[in-house]
């Protein structure tokens, strides 16, 4: 099996020279005083595409001879490797077929509409990555295609690399840690390779959304480990299975692997959009997320992280205002149990909900058979500390039916 290396790495900073932009490493100075260290991040959002894919996809691509771009490529992807793999299509004058998974936010598939314009075509394919790659293998062994994968390939992770290189480039001192965002494993592989080349004593730990700890698993298992299920809600890093070569990279190299909950990363796009101004997409977010999970062993450290994506539809932002109270513990859904006689949501509103709670979701239906009729309730709290004393004042007044913040069966349908 090739792997990456450094050369390799150099090889792609050259091609992707006024192709991919110099991003800047940021200083950030409100994560810096919150954990008392230094906290870095590297802007990938800013690219063209607003995310760093461009530089894997465009290595790869430019690559190609010219027997190969006559046959056509292909590529699967959840929108950020589509979006590099369409602006290279364009600016190559190549032919490109892209697959997606059908819950592909809008705004991803109307971006890679505009950066491959005719040059690409679009195909929507099956509920996850997994299903669309699957496609897409499909069509590329039918057409004898060329398929430029979206992590698993040496020079799409050595495309990857070169971020690692630009970090070191922009760092006047060796960092202690990097954060990096881990879905398929491409760039955590490309910043692995640069990094233990040329700055072995940075502790290098991957970021996973707690949904979809695909690396995590496999590295546990000691062999890399297809995931039965997963929450697809981070979307630019929600895979099934990891990449072999990734894999291969990264097991005996990688200093830790942590996962970051999709509540506490809903966290994070709203406070880096409300207090910095930056849009990240769930993907761009989890390794800033990571440092508060991480703890007391950054105090006084040099840290990176990467944002790495910035490609968040804003139709998301109900769901993501929602999953960021719910992790929070402000937000909880009852089945309420209300008497069927007059006065009684009077008695719930007055006697049951203390002065700042706030009524956000109420369905009841009536049913005239019965003594008591359920309603579902969701109750948004100022303080996580007002939650015991709620769930007392109803238990005591025989309001209380069930709790639904614990029953994921029948809490996925009202998030």
């Amino acid at each position: 099996m090739v792997r990456p290396n450094i050369e390799g790495a150099l090889r792609a900073q050259s091609r992707l020279d006024g192709v991919a932009l110099l991003t800047p490493f940021q200083y950030l100075e409100r994560y810096s005083k919150q954990l008392q260290a230094e906290v870095f991040t590297k802007r990938e959002d800013l690219q063209q595409v607003r995310s760093f894919k461009i530089r894997g996809a465009y290595n790869k691509i430019v690559g190609l001879s010219n027997n190969e771009r006559k046959q056509g490529i292909v590529c699967a992807s959840a929108g950020n490797h589509a979006q590099g793999f369409a602006y290279s299509c364009k600016k190559l004058n190549i032919k490109g077929i892209v697959f997606m998974p059908v819950p592909t936010p809008k705004q991803k598939i109307e971006q890679v509409r505009m950066f491959g314009g005719e040059a690409i075509e679009i195909r929507l394919e099956g509920d996850t990555y997994d299903d669309a790659y699957t496609a897409a293998l499909l069509y590329q062994q039918e057409q004898n295609a060329i398929f430029i994968h979206p992590f698993d390939d040496v020079d799409v992770i050595e495309g990857q690399a070169t971020i690692g290189l630009e970090i070191l480039n922009q760092t006047e001192q060796p960092l202690d840690y990097l954060f990096v965002p881990v879905g398929g494993g491409g760039l955590l592989s490309g910043i692995l390779t640069v990094f233990k080349a040329r700055s072995p004593q940075t502790k290098i730990i991957g970021v996973e959304p707690e949904g979809a700890p695909s690396l995590g698993t496999s590295l546990r298992n000691k062999h890399n480990t297809r995931l039965q299920k997963i929450d697809k809600f981070v979307d630019g890093a929600a895979v099934q299975r990891v990449g072999d070569l990734c894999f291969e990279v990264v097991q005996n190299q990688l200093d830790d692997c942590i996962s970051v909950p999709e509540g506490k990363i809903c966290q994070e796009i709203l406070e880096l959009y409300n207090k910095e101004g930056i849009v990240a997409e769930p993907a761009g977010a989890i390794s800033l997320a990571a440092l508060e999970i991480f703890g007391d062993k950054l105090k006084g450290k040099r840290i990176g992280t990467l944002l790495c994506g910035g490609n968040n539809d804003i139709t998301r932002t109900p769901e993501i205002k929602e999953r960021a109270l719910l992790y929070a513990q402000l937000k909880h859904y009852f089945i309420v149990r209300f008497p069927q006689r007059a006065g009684a949501l009077k008695e719930f509103v007055s006697e049951i909900l203390g002065p700042n709670d706030d009524v956000t979701f109420f369905e009841y239906s009536k049913k005239n058979s019965r003594e008591n009729a359920p309603a579902v309730v969701g109750i948004q709290l100022k303080s996580a500390q007002d939650f015991l004393p709620l769930l007392e004042r109803m238990k005591a007044h025989g309001f209380y039916g069930d709790y639904l913040n614990e029953k994921p069966d029948l809490f996925q349908y009202l998030i």
